[in-house]
C-alpha cells in the first residue's frame, strides 16, 4: 500500500469508483481507493439499476445524461459488461395535474434536447402491455431510460480507473483522518497511513461516519428501499416474443411504484408512505453484502394499487424481495463539493440514484478539484446548499418526507410542513395572527403573503394562479399606492472588518466600492468570468462593511470568502445570519413612516437614495439602507433580534394612517418583475457571464485586478452570446414558473427562468435568456412561451413596465 499518494477517495460504490476514474481520465493517475469490504458492498450491489436522464433540476438532467451516454465508453475502456438494456420508458399519469406535471416535463426537455413525447395512454399500453387503461389518462415516453447491472457498472468504473493508473485497496478500513499542519491529510487505516493532499468521501452509509471523523455532520440518512421480482410471467414471454423487445419501464404516480421487466419477470419498486429509516444515528461497520429482512405488510397499500393498475402482477408468484438502505439527503439530491473549513476535504455522497447521476457526480467533483471548478452548474447538489441548521433530527424529517413524496408532484406554491417551524424570528407568532402563511427559506419560518380576514390561512398548491392571487394582489397596491412592510431577515448578512477589507472586496468583487455612508450592488465571478454572487454592499466606516445577499448561498458563500482571504490577518469575515433580523418598508409613503420613528433626518436630501446610516428607529439601535428590492421608494432596516417587536410594532402605528399593510416575499418577487430585477439561482447562475445576465453598469473593467476581469473583459469586447431578457406574456390561468422553452418560430431558441403575475401593471411577465441576436426584437407576439403544454404569445419588452426611469427610488 502506498504511504503518500495525491487523492485518497473513501468507498468503493459506484460513485467513489466513478469520481476515480473520471480523476484519472483528466490526468490525475496518483490517487487511490480504499474500501472497508468488496467493492459494492454498501448500497450499490442491491440496487434495482434503473437509469433516466430527466430530473426536475435542469442542470442535474444535463449530468444525467452525460452518465448514461459514458457507459459505452466505460465498456470500451474496461472490458467489463455494464449489460445496458436501453428501453426507455414512461411515466404514467391519472389525473389532470400529473398531465399538467408532464406537460412541465416534456417543455423542460425541449432546451436541453432530450427527445421527450407525451402519448397516449393505449400508445404506452403497446409498449407495456400488461398495465390497465382505464386508470391513466396520459403518459410521457422517454427513449433514454433503462436498467444496468450495478455490480458490473461499478467494476467497470474501477477498471477503467486501474488501466488509467489508479490503484484500489479492498479490505481497508478507513478509521481515522488527521490533517497535517501543512494542510495534507493522513488517512489512517487498519492496514497503515497514506498521506493524501485531498481526500474524497464517498462513503455512501458510511459517509457520515467519515464526515464525523473530520468533525462534520453530513446531512444524510439511510432509508429502507423494497423492491421484489416475479417468476416468469406468461405476459412478459409472449410480448418479447411478439416484438422481439422488452418491456419498458414504467413509473406510476397513482401507485406511487416503478416497474420494469426483470429476466422473464417483473421487477415492482415502491417509495411507500410508511417508510422506515435505517440506522438513524449510526452505521454498522460490519454490515456489508446482507439485506434487510423484508416487510411486505408495509407496503402493501401501494402494491394492492399496482396490482390493480397492472392486473397480471396479481398472478405471478414473488421470487425474491430486496430489501436495502439507500442514503438521502433532505431534498433527496446530492451532497457534493468542498467543505467549507476543511481543505482539501470533498464529499460525493447522499447519491441515491447512482446510476443515473454517479457519472455526473465523478466528472463535476473531478474537474472541481482539479480546475478549481465543477465545469456545470451543480447548485441542486452542492454540499454548501445546507447550513449547519440541518442538524440529525431535522435530517431525519426531512429525509422521510421527501422518500414519501419520492413520486408525487411538487407543485411551485407548495411548502412541505416536515421539520416545521425549525427557526423563527421574534415575529413569529405575529405573523401567524395576521394570517401569514408561512414559508421555509433556508431553514427559517418567512412570510409568503397574508390572507385576509376570515380566510383560511394556507395554500392551494396548484400550476396554476390560486388562492393567494387575490391577496398578493391587494399586497402590491398597498405598497404602490402607499406603504408596506414585509420582513427580510431571509437574507444573508455578513460583516467583513479590517485595515484590508476594501482591498480584500475589490478583488472579489466587479463594482468599485463605496464611499463611507454609501451602498453598492455588485456582482461577484469566478476565474471563467461567471456569476457566482450578487450583493449589496454598505461602507459603515473605513474599515467596516457589511454585506447583503442570498441566505440560500451563506454557506456557499463563505467557503469562497474564506478560500480567498489573504493570510496576513488584515481582513476578517462573519457571516452574521440570525443575530441580525430585518424589516423593508416600501411605497411612497415610506419616508412618511420612518420620519415618524426614527431618530434622524430622512428627508431626500439628507439620507439619499443608496444611503446607509446607522440610526435609532422606535428607539432602538438599527443599520437602515436606502434601498428596495421593489423598485420603490423604501428602505431596509436591520436591527439585533431583540428589537424587532419594538421597531415593527412601532412601524405599524406610524404607518396606520397611511394605510400600512403586511406584504409577503411573492409580492416582493412579483413587484421585483415590474423592475426587471433579475434574482440568485433564477436569473444569476454560475453558467451566465455579468454582460449575458444584463449587469454590465456593475461590473468596473477599468479598476483593481478582480477575480474573473479578464474573462468579463473578453465577453464585453466579444459580446454576450446569449442575453437576459424579459416578456410581456399573453398568459390565461397559468403563469410561467422557470424552466419553460422560448419558442421563435418553430424553434426553441431559450428558456424561462422566472416569472410570474405583477398586479400592479397588472400583466403577466417573464425573465429568460436567448441568443443576443434575439434580444432585440421587440416586435408584438414575435416570441411564445411554452406553459403547460400551450404555447402563449409573448413580447419582449427593453424598458421596466414600473417606473422605466427609476425616478420612485430617488423621490
Amino acid at each position: 500500500m502506498k504511504s503518500h499518494t495525491q487523492v485518497v477517495v473513501i468507498g468503493g460504490g459506484v460513485v467513489g469508483c466513478s469520481v476515480l476514474y473520471h480523476l484519472t481520465k483528466l490526468g490525475w493517475t496518483d490517487v487511490v481507493l480504499v474500501e472497508r469490504s468488496e467493492l459494492t458492498s454498501g448500497s450499490s450491489w442491491h440496487a434495482a439499476g434503473g437509469f433516466h436522464t430527466l430530473n426536475g433540476d435542469p442542470n442535474v438532467s444535463q449530468l444525467q445524461s452525460y452518465t448514461v451516454d459514458l457507459y459505452k465508453e466505460l465498456e470500451e475502456i474496461s472490458g467489463q459488461s455494464c449489460s445496458l438494456h436501453l428501453t426507455g420508458g414512461v411515466m404514467l399519469a391519472d389525473t389532470p395535474e400529473r398531465m399538467d406535471f408532464l406537460r412541465l416535463a416534456q417543455a423542460k426537455g425541449r432546451y436541453l434536447g432530450m427527445d421527450l413525447e407525451l402519448i397516449s395512454v393505449s400508445e404506452a399500453k403497446k409498449m407495456f402491455p400488461i398495465l390497465d387503461e382505464k386508470y391513466f389518462i396520459g403518459a410521457l415516453w422517454d427513449p433514454i431510460e433503462g436498467h444496468l447491472d450495478p455490480s458490473g457498472t461499478t467494476h467497470a468504473y474501477a477498471k477503467a480507473a486501474r488501466i488509467n493508473g489508479a490503484e484500489i485497496y479492498r479490505h481497508t478500513k478507513v478509521e481515522e483522518m488527521v490533517q497535517t499542519p501543512e494542510g495534507t491529510w493522513d488517512v489512517i487505516t487498519d492496514k497503515g497511513t497514506i498521506r493524501a493532499e485531498h481526500v474524497v468521501n464517498a462513503g455512501g452509509l458510511w459517509a457520515r461516519e467519515c464526515g464525523r471523523m473530520v468533525g462534520i455532520e453530513l446531512p444524510v440518512l439511510a432509508m429502507e428501499h423494497m423492491y421484489l421480482l416475479t417468476d416468469e410471467m406468461p405476459e412478459v414471454v409472449a410480448h418479447n416474443e411478439a416484438t422481439g423487445k422488452e418491456l419498458i419501464g414504467v413509473l406510476d404516480f397513482g401507485g406511487e411504484i416503478y416497474t420494469r421487466q426483470e429476466g422473464k419477470g417483473m421487477l415492482l419498486g415502491t417509495y411507500e408512505q410508511n417508510c422506515r429509516p435505517w440506522s438513524p444515528k449510526e452505521t454498522p461497520w460490519d454490515f456489508g453484502h446482507e439485506l434487510l429482512a423484508p416487510d411486505l405488510d408495509r407496503i402493501s397499500p401501494e402494491l394492492e394499487v399496482g396490482f390493480e393498475h397492472f392486473p397480471a402482477l396479481q398472478n405471478a408468484g414473488i421470487k425474491q424481495i430486496i430489501n436495502g438502505p439507500f442514503t438521502f439527503a433532505p431534498d433527496g439530491n446530492p451532497l457534493v463539493g468542498p467543505v467549507r473549513g476543511l481543505k482539501n476535504y470533498w464529499v460525493a455522497c447522499g447519491v441515491m440514484a447512482g446510476f443515473s447521476q454517479g457519472g455526473g457526480v465523478g466528472l463535476t467533483l473531478a474537474n472541481w478539484m482539479i480546475d478549481g471548478d465543477p465545469g456545470y452548474d451543480i447548485w441542486g447538489m452542492d454540499v454548501a446548499r445546507y447550513g449547519d441548521w440541518a442538524t440529525l433530527a431535522y435530517t431525519n424529517k426531512k429525509v422521510q418526507e421527501n422518500y414519501s413524496r419520492r413520486f408525487r408532484i411538487r407543485f411551485p406554491n407548495e411548502e412541505l410542513p416536515a421539520g416545521r417551524p425549525h427557526q423563527t424570528t421574534p415575529l413569529y407568532d405575529k405573523m401567524l395572527a395576521q394570517g401569514a402563511v408561512m414559508g421555509d427559506s433556508w431553514g427559517l419560518e418567512t412570510p409568503l403573503w397574508f390572507a385576509p380576514d376570515g380566510e383560511k390561512a394556507e395554500d392551494v398548491v396548484s400550476f396554476r394562479r390560486s388562492n393567494d392571487f387575490d391577496a398578493i394582489g391587494e399586497e402590491c397596491r398597498a405598497v404602490r399606492t402607499g406603504v408596506g412592510i414585509t420582513e427580510i431577515a431571509n437574507f444573508a448578512k455578513y460583516k467583513i472588518t479590517g485595515a484590508g477589507a476594501e482591498d480584500y472586496l475589490s478583488y472579489l468583487m466587479t463594482n468599485t466600492m463605496p464611499k463611507v455612508g454609501r451602498i453598492v450592488l455588485t456582482p461577484m465571478l469566478n476565474e471563467a468570468g461567471k456569476l457566482i454572487g450578487d450583493f449589496t454592499i454598505v461602507r459603515a466606516s473605513d474599515e467596516t462593511f457589511y454585506m447583503f445577499g442570498s441566505s440560500q448561498a451563506e454557506v456557499y458563500h463563505m467557503r469562497w470568502f474564506e478560500k480567498h482571504l489573504p493570510d496576513d490577518g488584515s481582513v476578517a469575515i462573519e457571516a452574521i445570519n440570525l443575530s441580525l433580523v430585518g424589516l423593508s418598508i416600501a411605497g411612497p409613503r415610506a419616508r412618511d413612516v420612518l420620519a415618524k420613528v426614527a431618530g434622524d433626518d430622512v428627508s431626500n436630501d439628507a439620507f439619499r437614495f443608496m444611503d446607509f446610516r446607522e440610526m435609532d428607529v422606535a428607539n432602538a439601535p438599527c443599520k437602515v439602507n436606502r434601498i428596495s428590492y421593489t423598485g420603490d421608494l423604501g428602505y431596509e432596516i436591520w436591527m439585533t433580534p431583540e428589537y424587532e417587536r419594538q421597531v415593527y410594532t412601532a412601524l405599524m402605528e406610524a404607518g396606520a394612517e397611511f394605510g400600512i399593510q403586511n406584504f409577503g416575499m411573492r409580492a416582493l418577487l412579483a413587484m421585483r418583475l415590474e423592475k426587471n430585477f433579475g434574482t440568485w439561482f433564477r436569473e444569476f447562475r454560475p453558467i451566465y457571464g455579468p454582460f449575458e445576465a444584463d449587469l454590465g453598469r456593475f461590473v468596473k473593467l477599468g479598476k483593481n485586478n478582480f477575480i474573473g476581469q479578464e474573462a468579463a473583459r473578453r465577453e464585453f469586447e466579444d459580446g454576450p452570446k446569449r442575453s437576459r431578457v424579459s416578456f410581456v406574456v399573453d398568459a390565461l390561468d397559468a403563469d410561467v414558473m422557470g424552466d419553460e422553452p422560448i419558442w421563435h418560430g418553430n424553434d426553441v431558441i431559450g428558456w424561462i427562468t422566472s416569472g410570474g403575475y405583477a398586479h400592479h401593471v397588472q400583466k403577466s411577465l417573464a425573465q429568460g435568456y436567448v441568443p443576443t441576436e434575439f434580444s432585440v426584437n421587440t416586435d408584438d407576439g414575435a416570441f411564445e412561451i411554452e406553459i403547460l403544454g400551450e404555447r402563449r404569445k409573448a413580447t419582449l419588452i427593453t424598458d421596466p413596465l414600473f417606473d422605466p426611469k427609476a425616478e420612485r427610488m430617488r423621490m
